[in-house]
C-alpha cells in the first residue's frame, strides 16, 4: 500500500534555541521510501544518525527563531498484518541484545507496578494470544478523550483514570507486556484512518524472532502504518524536542491512501 504523507510544523523558538525533530519516515522492512522532501525555512541542519534506524533526528538552528517546516514524502509499506494469536514468546534467555531494554520499566510505562494486574486479567493465556487480549482489554477499558493526558500521565495513571490519547493507550499495552516478560517498546508513526489526524502512536513486542505492531486504538493496522521511530515509551521519539520553551503556532498532519 502506498502512502502519502504531508506535515507543517510551525513554531516560535526562544533566542539562540534549536530544535530536535524526529518526524521523517524510517528506512526500514516493512515500509520503502518512494521519495520525500524535507524543507526548514532558513535553518542550518544536521542529521544525527544513529546505529538503529529508529532513532535519527534531525538538529536545525534556524536565523529568526521561528520553525517552519514542511515534509512530504510518498511510502510504500509491505508490512505483513499477522494475527498475533499465532505467535509464540521467547523465553529471556533466548531474546537477542536489541530486545531485552523493552523488558525493564521506564518513565512513563511503569511495568513493575502491573505485575498483580497482569496475572489475575492474562496469566491463563501466553505469547500473542495473551498480547492479543491486552489489547482487546485496552481498547474496551479505556475512552478515546483528546485532552484527557498531558505531558506527565504515566500508565498507571491511565489505567486509573480509564481514558487517554494514543500514547496512553500505548504505554498501557508496553506496561502490561513488559509485566509479563514480553518485550515491548513505544512506537511514533502515521496513519491515514488515525482521526484526527496527528501523529500517531502504537505498541511493538518481540514474538518469534520478530517486532510486531500493536494498535489498541484500532485506527492503525501494520499494513497502514509508516514508522518513524520507537522507544522506551514517548520520552524517547517525541516529534519535537527544544531546551526552552517553544511557542505553537500551527501543527498540520495529512496522510492518505494514494
Amino acid at each position: 500500500m502506498q502512502l502519502d504523507i504531508d506535515v507543517v510544523l510551525d513554531f516560535d523558538l526562544t533566542q539562540g534555541d534549536a530544535a530536535l525533530l524526529m518526524i521523517e519516515a524510517a528506512k526500514q522492512h516493512g515500509q520503502h521510501i518512494l521519495g520525500s522532501a524535507l524543507d526548514i525555512r532558513g535553518a542550518e541542519l544536521r542529521k544525527l544518525g544513529a546505529v538503529d534506524p529508529l532513532d535519527q533526528r534531525i538538529l536545525a538552528r534556524v536565523s529568526n527563531n521561528r520553525l517552519q517546516t514542511r515534509y512530504a514524502a510518498s511510502v510504500k509499506v509491505t508490512r505483513a498484518d499477522r494475527a498475533l494469536e499465532q505467535l509464540a514468546a521467547s523465553p529471556m534467555d533466548a531474546l537477542p541484545a536489541e530486545a531485552l531494554p523493552y523488558l525493564r520499566p521506564s518513565r512513563f510505562c511503569p511495568s513493575d507496578m502491573f505485575g498483580q494486574i497482569v496475572s489475575k486479567n492474562f496469566a491463563h493465556l501466553h505469547g500473542g494470544a495473551m498480547v492479543a487480549a491486552m489489547r482487546d482489554w485496552v481498547g474496551a477499558a479505556l475512552s478515546y478523550v483528546p485532552g484527557s493526558s498531558d505531558a506527565s500521565t504515566s500508565a498507571m495513571d491511565t489505567y486509573n483514570a480509564r481514558e487517554g490519547v494514543c500514547r496512553d493507550y500505548a504505554h498501557l499495552v508496553c506496561s502490561f507486556a513488559r509485566a509479563a516478560g514480553i518485550p515491548a517498546r513505544y512506537v511514533s508513526g502515521y496513519g491515514p484512518d488515525v482521526t484526527p489526524q496527528d501523529f500517531h502512536a502504537v505498541a511493538e513486542v518481540w514474538l518469534e524472532g520478530g517486532w510486531h505492531l500493536v494498535d489498541a486504538t484500532g485506527m492503525s493496522t501494520p499494513n497502514t502504518l509508516i514508522v518513524i521511530g520507537a522507544g522506551r515509551d514517548c520520552g524517547d521519539v517525541a516529534f519535537l524536542e527544544t531546551q526552552n520553551h517553544a511557542e505553537f503556532r500551527e501543527l498540520r498532519v495529512c496522510v492518505s491512501r494514494a
